[in-house]
C-alpha cells in the first residue's frame, strides 16, 4: 500500500485481518496497524521523549500499541484509537519544528485535543467546526495552548467577557493562566495595568504579626501569582511594573473605594471572601477594564458558619449577560497524574455520609 503523505512525514494504513480487539464502549473493532515515519529525527527524538516516555504516556492514555524505532513508529490499535494517536504524534511533531518545547502536560495536552477532534458527537456548546484548543501568548513564554476541554472554554471566556468565573480544585491551571492571558493583555496595549488581588485569610494556621511594608506583608498569600508573573513576563519587567504601578498587587481589604479602569483585575482564592467582600470587589470595575474571580469553594478557610461569596457570586450572576462562568472538575487538574488521584480521593469522600468519614 503506498503511504500517504502527512506533514513531516508519512504514514502506511494495514488493517487486520478478521483481528478484532476491544474498544472503551464494550463493542469490538478491527485492529489496525499504522506506520508513522518522521522526516528529521532530531525533532523525532524529542517527540519521543527520553526513554520513549511520551510514547508510552500515549500508550497509556489512548489504549494503543506503540512501538518506536528511530524515526518510524508502529501503532496497532482500533481504528480510532490508532488515528488519535497518529494525530497527537503529527501535532507534537509540528510543535516541535517550529521550535516549541513538549513536557509530559504538552503530551497529555495534545492527547485531549485530539480526541475532542475525533469525536462524532461534540459538546453542544462547542463549534461543531473546532479543530484546536485555544491559547494565549506572551513575549517571554511564547504560545501556551489549553491542555484540556475546560481550559479550552476558559481561554475562550477570558476573551469574550469582561467578568469571568473560574471555579475548580487546585492544579486545573485557573490561577497560571488568568495570569498569562493578563500578562498578553497588558502586552498588547489592551489594558495598562495588572491588579492582582487574594484575600489575605490564613489556611488553618496562625502566622502572627508579618514585618515589613505592604508588598512583603501580602507576599506570602500571593506568592502563587507572582510565580505566575515570572512564567509570563522576565523578571525585569515584573520588578519594574511593581516599582512604576503598572503591576499592583493589593490585599481585598484595600480595595474598597477605588474604581479600577483600563486595568485587567484578577481576585485569586475568592472562595475565601465574604458576601460583602465580594459584592464589594465586584463594583470596582470600571471602563475598559477585565475582571477575573477564581476559586475551590471545597478549599473554603472561612470561620464556620460564614457564607462564602464566591458562591453567592456566582449563583447570582448566572444569568446576568457579559458574564462568563467556567466550572473545572477532578478530570481537569493538568499538575501531575498524583495530583489528580487525591483530588479524586477527596471529592469521593465529601460525597460519603458523614459517618463513614469519621
Amino acid at each position: 500500500m503506498k503511504p500517504t503523505e502527512r506533514a513531516g512525514g508519512s504514514v502506511d494504513t494495514k488493517k487486520g485481518a478478521g483481528k478484532n480487539i476491544d474498544t472503551l464502549d464494550g463493542k469490538s473493532a478491527a485492529s489496525t496497524e499504522l506506520t508513522l515515519t518522521f522526516d528529521d529525527n532530531r525533532f523525532a527524538s524529542i517527540v519521543l521523549g527520553q526513554y520513549d516516555q511520551n510514547i508510552a504516556r500515549i500508550e497509556r492514555r489512548l489504549g494503543v500499541s506503540a512501538h518506536a524505532n528511530g524515526n518510524r513508529v508502529i501503532i496497532k490499535g482500533s481504528l480510532d484509537a490508532s488515528e488519535n494517536a497518529r494525530r497527537v504524534l503529527e501535532t507534537l511533531y509540528s510543535r516541535v519544528k517550529m521550535g516549541q518545547h513538549v513536557t509530559v502536560g504538552d503530551v497529555d495536552g495534545v492527547i485531549e485535543e485530539s480526541v475532542l477532534q475525533g469525536s462524532l458527537f461534540p459538546r453542544e456548546s462547542e463549534p461543531a467546526d473546532r479543530s484546536q484548543f485555544d491559547q494565549i501568548g506572551t513575549r517571554k513564554r511564547g504560545p501556551v495552548r489549553a491542555r484540556n476541554a475546560a481550559q479550552d472554554q476558559y481561554l475562550r471566556a477570558l476573551k469574550r467577557y469582561e467578568l469571568v468565573f473560574a471555579e475548580g480544585p487546585a492544579g486545573t491551571g485557573k490561577t497560571w493562566l488568568a495570569v498569562g492571558h493578563a500578562v498578553s493583555l497588558l502586552e498588547q496595549g489592551v489594558v495598562e495595568r495588572l491588579v492582582l488581588s487574594r484575600p489575605a485569610v490564613e489556611a488553618g494556621e496562625r502566622l502572627g504579626f508579618l514585618p515589613g511594608d505592604m508588598r512583603e506583608k501580602v507576599d506570602p498569600y500571593l506568592r502563587p501569582i507572582f510565580d505566575a508573573l515570572h512564567d509570563f513576563m522576565e523578571g525585569r519587567h515584573v520588578e519594574r511594573g511593581l516599582q512604576t504601578g503598572m503591576i499592583e498587587v493589593a490585599p481585598l481589604a484595600f480595595m474598597r473605594g477605588r474604581t479600577l479602569t483600563n486595568a485587567c483585575v484578577l481576585l485569586d482564592e475568592a472562595q475565601n471572601t465574604t458576601s460583602m467582600q465580594m459584592k464589594m470587589f465586584l463594583t470596582r470595575l470600571g471602563e475598559g477594564s477585565r475582571m477575573i474571580v477564581n476559586g475551590d469553594p471545597t478549599q473554603t478557610d472561612l470561620p464556620p458558619g460564614q457564607k462564602s461569596g464566591l458562591r453567592e457570586a456566582v449563583r447570582l450572576t448566572r444569568d446576568v449577560e457579559g458574564v462568563g462562568h467556567i466550572v473545572f472538575a477532578e478530570g481537569d487538574v493538568v499538575r501531575h497524574d498524583l495530583v489528580r488521584r487525591i483530588v479524586a480521593a477527596y471529592e469521593s469522600a465529601s460525597k460519603r455520609p458523614e459517618a463513614e468519614s469519621t
